[in-house]
């Protein structure tokens, strides 16, 4: 039976969570002329498009895929008509807003994923999202296809196709990373490359965003030696689920049937690989009588004590981090609105929608997780798709992206 969603209680407004501009709460106008401003990309003067609206502008893309580029900065141009007291918004031609994106690139957008995409969850609300005291993350990646220009296909390449004549996909695709805080969907970091890139390539730079305190899980794709080293060297704690070919060598059996083992560098000397030596707790595991089950699981593990850390609750907490596949659902379906390919002719361009679209949705979860907050709800609750239409009905008379931090004007909120 459908589950139906549940609402906010009796008197409760989403629109209570929307001031001035909800891209401009998440996304704070100082800081994102602070970003300008480090990147020499900032408007000196203002005027009819400054450099702060084209940055809300790259994230408003994604919140109306359906609209040309003049219309999507209609909804910006609110806030630019509001700090000039003018009675209509500004008129700004395609290759204006073009010009203005390319100054700025793709680099303040990625930046502002940084800066502004923190964790949501606190524990005395959402206990869910944690696990023994550890914010419960998550990491994957997925693919998405991008016009098929010939800048986009040498950057970022096809993938291949047995049935075309010419032996790829008509469109070239980019390859995504993403890190995600399982219980909100909050995506805390993004990394993009080419289609063929692997997906440790691109998380690598993400590392940073790993810190102690947080149980980072992952698939079978990050299953390497140096890959276990490097992300434990960040003080997260990992559950990882890793290959059932993998050789890994009983040293101790634990109380409730999982073992202690080694993982050890290949390419070394022998007493190299010894030394180098890492203990891990190995988790094996079936799922009898669930569709589609593999014979065997097996997970890795930094927490090698089973009473704190028993092996069943771990391999029942592992199964969240498909959550992170609810959230490639969110992008693409929800928030694009199955729009298979995004705008940008350009590889920058692209990099830069990307980072603009991360934004956006963490807007959306931003709202949800208020909501679900302030009425003490589970956000698994609340429909993602329900908040993205509020917003896009909202963001058009929300008010004001003001093109200065100095502005003294106080939001009305809705």
């Amino acid at each position: 039976m459908a589950r139906t969603k549940a609402a906010l209680g009796s008197g409760a407004r989403l629109s209570d969570f929307l001031s001035a501009s909800l891209l401009a709460r998440v996304v704070p106008p100082e800081t994102v002329h602070a970003v300008l401003d480090e990147h020499g990309c900032n408007t000196r003067r203002v005027r009819g498009f400054p450099a702060v609206a084209g940055v809300y502008y790259c994230m408003a893309l994604s919140l109306y895929p359906e609209a040309a580029y003049e219309e999507v900065f209609a909804v910006v141009a609110q806030g630019l008509a509001w700090s000039s007291g003018a009675a209509e918004p500004a008129l700004v031609g395609k290759s204006s807003i073009s010009g203005l994106r390319t100054r700025i690139g793709a680099a303040p957008l990625g930046d502002l994923v940084r800066r502004c995409c923190v964790p949501l969850a606190q524990a005395r609300t959402h206990p869910d999202a944690f696990y023994a005291g550890l914010r419960l993350v998550a990491i994957d990646g997925s693919t998405f296809e991008l016009p098929d220009e010939a800048d986009n296909a040498a950057a970022f390449g096809y993938p291949g196709s047995r049935t075309s004549l010419v032996g790829h996909a008509g469109y070239p695709q980019a390859r995504c990373v993403v890190l995600v805080e399982c219980a909100t969907h909050a995506i805390l970091g993004a990394n993009l490359g080419p289609y063929r890139t692997g997906e440790w390539e691109l998380f690598v730079p993400l590392l940073s965003r790993l810190a102690p305190g947080m149980l980072c899980m992952a698939d079978r794709g990050f299953n390497g030696f140096e890959h276990w080293r490097q992300a434990r060297a960040t003080g997260a704690d990992l559950l990882w689920r890793c290959s059932d070919a993998r050789q890994l060598p009983m040293q101790t059996l634990l109380e409730d049937g999982s073992y202690l083992s080694v993982i050890s560098p290949t390419g070394v000397g022998r007493d190299q690989a010894v030394q180098q030596a890492i203990t891990v707790r190995v988790i094996e595991y079936a799922m009898p009588g669930a569709e589609a089950a593999q014979p065997r699981y097996r997970l890795l593990t930094t927490l090698l004590d089973p009473n704190v850390a028993p092996a069943m609750e771990l391999a029942a907490l592992y199964h969240q981090r498909w959550q992170i596949e609810a959230v490639f659902d969110e992008l693409k379906t929800h928030l694009r609105q199955s729009k298979r390919v995004l705008r940008s002719k350009t590889p920058e361009l692209v990099r830069q929608e990307f980072y603009g679209w991360v934004l956006a949705h963490y807007a959306v979860r931003w709202l949800l997780h208020q909501g679900a907050t302030g009425y003490r709800l589970s956000h698994a609750e609340l429909s993602f798709k329900g908040h993205v239409e509020l917003l896009r009905r909202t963001q058009p008379r929300s008010g004001a992206f003001p093109p200065r931090a100095t502005q003294t004007q106080t939001p009305v909120v809705l």
